[in-house]
C-alpha cells in the first residue's frame, strides 16, 4: 500500500491542530453546556459557605438521633454530632431549626438546608424534597412492658379492641399506626420525649416506631423491652433530608457520608447510644 509522504502528513496534522475550517476561518469556541453550567450555580452548598451556617430542621424529640435538651437548650444525638461534622467539614456554623414531625416539611422547605433527626424516607416526603443516601437499615416494631412482649408481637394481636396503641403525631409512626391497627385504639401524643412514660403508666399498651428507637428506649427504661427488633414490621431507611434537585449539594453530602462511614465518624457518633 502507497504510504503518505512525511511533509505531507505532518501538515495535515498541523492543519487539524490550527482550529481552521475547511474554508479558512478560525473555528469559534463551542459554548459551554448548559447542564454543566447549571449543575453548580445556584447551589446550596454554595450559599451556605457564603451565609457561613447551615440550618438544620430537627425536632428534637426523637432520641438517639435528636434531643433538645429543655433546660439548656442543647442539642445531642447521632445525627446532631453528625451535622456537627458535616458543618466544620464545610467550615460554617450550625443554626438549628425547632420543629415537629408534623410540620417538618413545611418547615424544611421554607427554612432549612438540611433535615436530620431519624427522618425516614417515604415517597410523600420523596415528592417534596430530595434525601441523602440512607444512614440506617431498619423498620417498626412494637415496644411495651417486658411483661407484655408475647401479647404484642404481631401486628394482628396489637391490631384488636381494646388494645391501646399510642403514637406520636404527624411522623410515620403515626401513619403505620393508622394504617395497620384499625380495630385497636391509636393515641395521638404531642412530646415524643414523654411518650413511653404513658406505657410505664399503664395509660397505653404498645407503641410500634423504629427499630433503632426501641433500642435505645429498653436500654434506659428497665421496665420496657423492645419487640424483636432484628426482625421488623416492615422495612424502612434513615436518611438525611436535602433540597429537590439540587445535584451538586446532594452529591457533597453523599461523598461526606461515605467517609465518615469508613473513616469511623459515624461508628464514634452512634457508640454513646448504642454502645
Amino acid at each position: 500500500m502507497q504510504r503518505l509522504p512525511i511533509v505531507a502528513t505532518i501538515a495535515g496534522i498541523g492543519f487539524l491542530l490550527s482550529g481552521c475550517t475547511a474554508a479558512g476561518a478560525p473555528e469559534k469556541e463551542a459554548p459551554s453546556s448548559p447542564k454543566a453550567a447549571s449543575a453548580m450555580d445556584g447551589s446550596r452548598l454554595d450559599s451556605i459557605r457564603e451565609a457561613g451556617e447551615i440550618k438544620v430542621c430537627t425536632t428534637g424529640d426523637y432520641r438517639p438521633f435528636t434531643y433538645k435538651d429543655p433546660e439548656t437548650g442543647k442539642y445531642s444525638g447521632i445525627d446532631i454530632d453528625m451535622v456537627q461534622d458535616l458543618s466544620k467539614r464545610l467550615g460554617v456554623e450550625v443554626k438549628y431549626v425547632d420543629t415537629t414531625w408534623k410540620g417538618l416539611m413545611d418547615d424544611f422547605l421554607g427554612s432549612c438546608d438540611i433535615g436530620v433527626g431519624g427522618v425516614s424516607i417515604s415517597l410523600e416526603r420523596a415528592e417534596q424534597a430530595a434525601f441523602s443516601t440512607a444512614t440506617l437499615d431498619e423498620g417498626k416494631t412494637p415496644i411495651t412492658l417486658c411483661t407484655n412482649v408475647k401479647k404484642y408481637d404481631t401486628v394482628q394481636e396489637i391490631n384488636q379492641p381494646g388494645v391501646r396503641s399510642v403514637t406520636p403525631i404527624g411522623g410515620t409512626n403515626q401513619k403505620f399506626a393508622d394504617e395497620h391497627y384499625p380495630k385497636g385504639e391509636v393515641i395521638p401524643f404531642e412530646d415524643n420525649n414523654e411518650i413511653f412514660d404513658e406505657i410505664i403508666e399503664g395509660r397505653a399498651d404498645v407503641m410500634t416506631t423504629d427499630a433503632s428507637e426501641t433500642r435505645w428506649v429498653a436500654n434506659t427504661h428497665p421496665e420496657l423491652c423492645a419487640v424483636h427488633p432484628d426482625k421488623p414490621f416492615n422495612y424502612s431507611q434513615k436518611a438525611y433530608l436535602l433540597p429537590r434537585g439540587d445535584v451538586a449539594f446532594k452529591e457533597y453530602v453523599d461523598a461526606w457520608l461515605n467517609m465518615t462511614e469508613n473513616d469511623g465518624t459515624y461508628a464514634k457518633a452512634q457508640k454513646p447510644w448504642f454502645g
